[in-house]
This record gives C-alpha cells, structure tokens and sequence, in this order.
C-alpha cells in the first residue's frame, strides 16, 4: 500500500461513518474541498469506486462496505495505541471520546468529569449523547456506557453507578380523569408518553417485574414520542400521559406534589450504569484515569428523601 494512502483511508472511514462530508469534514477539521480531494485520489489510485454521492447523502458502495468493515477497527486500535503513548508524557494529555445517553451525561459522568479535568487540564473529554448502542470501535470512541445487562461478551466493564430504579408516573390531574394503572396490561387503556431508540427504529419496551418474577415488557401507545428522556418527562409534567422515566429524574416533582407515582411494587431494580471498553484495547494513560475517577463508590449513592 502507497505510503500516502493511509490518510485517505482515515479521510474515507470518517466519511462513510459520519454519512456526510460536512459531519466527516468537522470531525477531520479540513475544509470538505480538500476531504473530496482526498476521497477522490484514494479512489483513483484504488481504481475504484468507494462511496455513492447524491444530493442528500453519502453511502458506501459494495466494494467501500468490505473495505469499511476490514478496516474500521484496525484504524480505530491504531489510533489507540497512539493515545496509550500519552503515559511517556510529564503531564497526562489526549483525547476521550465517550458515547452515553443524555441521563448518564448529566447524572454520572459530567459530574466527575468537571471535576476530573480541573485536575487534569490537558486532557479532553468529548461526551456524545446518544441512545444507539454504538460500535465504539468502529466508531472510534473510546469506551461507552450502558446499562450492566446491554454489555457485550468482549468489553471490559466498569461500574460507575448505582443500581437503577425507574418509575412510573403522571400528573395529579391526568390520574383524576383516567383511573391509575394496577398492572402492566392496564396500560394498554391509556395515554403514554414514548421513547423511540435510534438502534432498531423502534419504540422503547416499558420493562416490570413483581416480587422477583419474570419480565414483563410492554408496548404502550400514547400522543408523543421523543428520543430524549428529559423530553418525554417534561410531557408528563405537561399533563399530556404516563411516563417511565428513572426514578431520580422524578424525586423532586414527586415531592413537591406535581406528579404522582403508580404501580410502584411492579418497578424493580435494574443493574446500574457500566462504563465499557474493548477487552482488546489497552486504555491510554488519560483514560485510565478517568476509568478510576469515574468508577463507583458506594459514598455516591443519592440519599434518599
């Protein structure tokens, strides 16, 4: 392989990642001339036809697909290993790319984060909120964080939070008018406020369990669907239907009277938040310290009200 073709193929993995030269372009931070330029000479020298350009979006062709797929992992563990160089440094330095949910930015990790780079001002944490379980090695992140149950086989896991409870809820109001649910099945007769996961294009299955027993998931219908969580609360409040949301997210408006809690014996403890990394990686000296600056305690429990 020519020399040269080693940033063509950072310049194309980005591209058919992103789906966009304006998004690939910004993560690249090169002008999109010069990231066409760059995708167009890898292609000539290939003799090969890579991505399939329309006005509106940008997809790998047969040929770019295999090459994305045999190759994504190996640039994502190249660029690893670069990053692991950091430890040789005087002061800790890099970049840490972690992908969680909007809840686990603003409850667990940007807590310590703040605090973690006062510490550590040389290094930057970038947090991406979203609610696809990622590839985070072909798409270059670092290290991810999901519930304990959604991890794969070959990550290292590191719990950073509590155990979870979620709860179910409405307004004083919405329950006047509409009789409180006692079991799952009552659902199916009211309003409910959904969350749609990007994963599967599909609608988030409220999960209960009573007592110990099985699982039961069910698909509630309603007005609204979000793909945000603060969002679907904030229709509660509204008035608009019931909502599934983590309990911590609700104390303060239950306190306050604003909404009312239902079916509370049906809501179990799921597994906290785990921050998760390839089992093949060796993290760099930066994220080590973040691993360790994040890793749970059982002093960061939230007192109860």
């Amino acid at each position: 392989m020519a020399r040269d073709h080693y940033s063509g193929l950072i310049a194309f993995v980005t591209v058919a990642r992103e789906g966009s030269f304006t998004r690939a372009a910004a993560v690249l931070g090169v002008s999109q001339s010069a990231l066409s330029h760059t995708i167009r000479t890898l292609e000539e020298s290939l003799n090969l036809r890579l991505l399939t350009r329309t006005t509106r979006s940008v997809s790998p062709t047969e040929a770019g697909e295999q090459l994305y797929r045999n190759i994504s992992t190996q640039i994502a563990e190249i660029d690893a290993q670069v990053q692991a160089l950091s430890q040789f440094r005087e002061k800790p330095s890099g970049t840490i790319r972690i992908t969680a949910t909007d809840y686990a930015i603003r409850t667990l990790l940007w807590p310590k984060v703040a605090k973690f780079l006062k510490e550590y001002p040389d290094i930057t944490v970038e947090l991406f909120n979203e609610y696809a379980l990622a590839d985070i090695a072909a798409q270059r992140y670092d290290a991810g964080v999901r519930f304990g149950e959604q991890l794969a086989q070959d990550m290292i896991a590191v719990r950073i939070g509590p155990d979870e409870r979620f709860a179910l809820v409405a307004t004083p109001d919405y329950l006047e008018a509409h009789p409180a649910p006692h079991t799952p099945d009552d659902l199916m007769k009211h309003r409910c406020i959904n969350l749609r996961l990007p994963t599967h294009g599909g609608l988030y299955a409220w999960e209960f369990a009573r007592d110990g027993g099985r699982e039961v998931k069910v698909r509630v219908n309603g007005p609204l669907i979000f793909n945000g969580i603060y969002e679907v609360l904030e229709a509660c409040v509204a008035g608009f239907g019931l909502c599934y949301v983590p309990e911590s997210m609700v104390l303060p408006y239950l306190a306050d009277g604003r909404l009312v809690r239902v079916m509370e014996e049906w809501c179990p403890r799921w597994s906290g938040y785990h921050l998760y990394y390839p089992s093949r990686r060796q993290p760099s000296h930066a994220m080590s310290l973040l691993i360790d600056a994040l890793r749970y305690q059982p002093s960061d429990d939230p007192k109860e009200p």
